[in-house]
């Protein structure tokens, strides 16, 4: 798992590369909290174009980020998932909380 990111007009980008698990959820979760302490953005893009693979472990680190950010009233914005991802956000309803843009 690697996480990059960057703020560009008041929008945090991240984009998740590799696998979001079990295994890799701890240092996902850190990370994005992380990130998103810097507090000079107003939403969230993350883009999945580079997520390979999301099992329910990775599901409930989104889900979990999705709640703090929403205390402050950021929201968050899903795009370019791969084909396995989109499943599972369909599937889920995720992209009632967190839609998808293009």
């Amino acid at each position: 798992m690697n996480i990059k990111h960057r703020i560009y007009n008041n929008t945090m980008y991240v984009m998740l590369i590799g696998e979001l698990d079990e295994y890799s959820a701890g240092y996902a979760r850190t990370n994005l909290d992380q990130i998103f302490s810097e507090r000079n953005f107003n939403q969230v893009i993350i883009d999945l174009s580079e997520l390979e693979f999301m099992d329910s472990t990775g599901i409930g680190v989104l889900i979990g980020r999705y709640k703090k950010l929403k205390t402050n009233k950021v929201p968050i914005y899903i795009c370019n998932p791969s084909n396995h991802v989109e499943k599972i956000f369909q599937m889920t309803g995720l992209y009632e909380i967190m839609p998808k843009i293009s």
